[in-house]
């Protein structure tokens, strides 16, 4: 093999390793800036006060289809119906990285809905680039049957920003609704 040769295998081997160290390093780094499903489960159960079959199969199910989020929202909601409905609720946004803040969330939805429930809300979110991104609308349909107790979770999505609300709630509500959950900084009365 000439030198030349030489040299251009030995630059192109260089830089093939350059690519594979940078690649596996941003790999770590995003693993770093997100949660893993036991940080998940461990943060759910203590915020629900203990940990039931239902919370971890939820969270295994979202993590399955989603992956590691890097951020949620620890917090409560109240909500109730007929036919059109409202939703207020109040939660805490923390990060991997430690970064926190309140927020809170209001919302309309129509459907075929009955009842009220109040429930905890634990909230799993991805690709969320800063906290003032979370501050918009997130379209949601969501499908209710609370007796008594009960775990139940959905997708919301705006943008790259994928949400999973879990919760855990009481109350007597059935029905299927749309609508939408508007996050703000400060709360407010008005649901749209």
């Amino acid at each position: 093999m000439k030198p030349r040769a030489r040299f251009l295998t030995a630059l192109l081997c260089a830089a093939l390793a350059l690519i594979s160290t940078s690649r596996a390093s941003l790999a770590e780094e995003a693993k770093d800036a997100s949660f893993s499903q036991d940080e998940m489960f461990q943060k759910a159960s203590d915020f629900f006060g203990g940990a039931s079959e239902g919370l971890a199969k939820a969270i295994a199910r979202v993590f399955e289809e989603q992956g590691r989020p890097n951020a949620f929202i620890a917090g409560e909601e109240i909500s109730g119906a007929i036919g059109v409905g409202v939703r207020y609720g109040e939660g805490t946004l923390q990060q991997k990285t430690g970064a926190s803040r309140k927020v809170y969330w209001q919302g309309p939805s129509i459907g075929f809905d009955l009842g009220g429930d109040a429930s905890k809300m634990f909230i799993l979110i991805y690709r969320l680039p800063n906290q003032d991104a979370l501050f918009q609308r997130f379209p949601a349909v969501d499908g209710s049957l609370y007796f008594v107790a009960g775990v139940g979770v959905n997708y919301q999505k705006s943008g790259d920003i994928v949400q999973a609300p879990i919760r855990s709630g009481v109350g007597l509500r059935a029905g299927i609704n749309v609508g939408y959950m508007h996050y703000t900084r400060e709360f407010s009365w008005v649901p749209i």
